[in-house]
């Protein structure tokens, strides 16, 4: 399973990417913004998208409507990463075309089997 990782943060990719890397099944790219997301998701073709609700200049929203609105990524499942997580958020989120929501903090043992789970509903 190839998973993007989008979060502006450097310190929370890295974890991520490695919470992630313990999972022999993952393969494991990641993107600082939401313009890096798009270009990743274009040449890459990950099966998931992992995406941080809060980023400056384009925000999780913004990406996931950039993602929806062209044909080559139209498809791929995005799950949003965030702290924002009442469940007016996460009806809001899902509404805008995400297909989970994962709480942040998130927990780096747990975060492989929160993807799959997410994914395969």
């Amino acid at each position: 399973m190839r998973v993007l990782y989008v979060d502006d943060e450097p310190d929370i990719r890295e974890i991520a990417r490695i919470s992630l890397d313990l999972d022999e099944g993952m393969e494991v790219e990641t993107a600082a913004s939401g313009a890096e997301a798009i270009e990743k998701a274009v040449a890459w073709r990950p099966d998931v998208i992992l995406l941080d609700v809060m980023m400056p200049d384009m925000d999780g929203p913004s990406t996931l409507a950039r993602l929806r609105a062209r044909n080559d990524t139209s498809r791929i499942p995005v799950v949003f990463i965030t702290a924002r997580t009442q469940a007016q958020e996460v009806e809001r989120f899902k509404a805008l075309g995400a297909c989970a929501v994962i709480p942040k903090p998130f927990d780096p043992m747990l975060l492989a089997a929160q993807v799959r789970a997410a994914c395969c509903r």
